[in-house]
């Protein structure tokens, strides 16, 4: 019920929770699992929207974060400060997606009709919050998906979504608002 009264509009905002600075990724890069931990507790569920909006798949997102979160480990003692964190691993996240599909030769098309019956998506359990996955799935762009999965699953605000994608706010936001009315009109045929 979450997705659907999100596209509604039935005022539905949730708790923006991401507190992550460059500190955190230094000193992940010096080895403390401590902050690890914290990273991952405050970017667990952003990163899960922002790989399912590419992947369309939950078993295959559940592989492309773990991929990330490793990688993140490996590689964060390399990382150059530049005030976006979250874009840093938002870009690792993007780069193992491409390079899961370069490795398989081919991407897997879902028919969103068949979601309903789809083992991948058991675990969006409402009937109507399926309608509305269904409906991001098939209708939006890999753009509009990731600003809609990170806007409506982890509560970031549009201006943290345009910068970690590296787009302009007012291009976020009349993308945000085209997949809005895209996903209404979608819904208002199905009732």
């Amino acid at each position: 019920m979450i997705l659907f009264a999100f596209v509604l509009g039935d005022g539905l905002q949730q708790q923006n929770n991401l507190d992550v600075d460059e500190n955190l990724i230094k000193k992940i890069g010096k080895g403390d699992m401590e902050a690890f931990d914290v990273f991952y507790k405050a970017t667990e569920r952003t990163l899960y929207a922002y790989v399912l909006s590419l992947t369309k798949d939950h078993e295959t997102t559940l592989d492309i974060m773990q991929e990330t979160y490793i990688k993140i480990i490996s590689a964060a003692h390399l990382y150059k400060p530049m005030g976006k964190p979250l874009a840093w691993t938002f870009t690792i996240a993007k780069n193992l997606f491409f390079t899961s599909i370069r490795k398989s030769k081919k991407e897997e098309t879902i028919d969103p009709s068949d979601i309903s019956d789809d083992r991948r998506f058991s675990y969006v359990t409402d009937m109507e919050d399926r309608l509305v996955l269904e409906g991001v799935l098939k209708l939006l762009t890999q753009e509009e998906r990731e600003i809609i999965m990170l806007y409506a699953v982890s509560g970031m605000k549009h201006k943290e979504i345009a910068e970690s994608l590296n787009l302009n706010l007012s291009t976020t936001l009349s993308k945000y608002h085209r997949a809005l009315k895209k996903l209404r009109e979608y819904l208002e045929e199905r009732r």
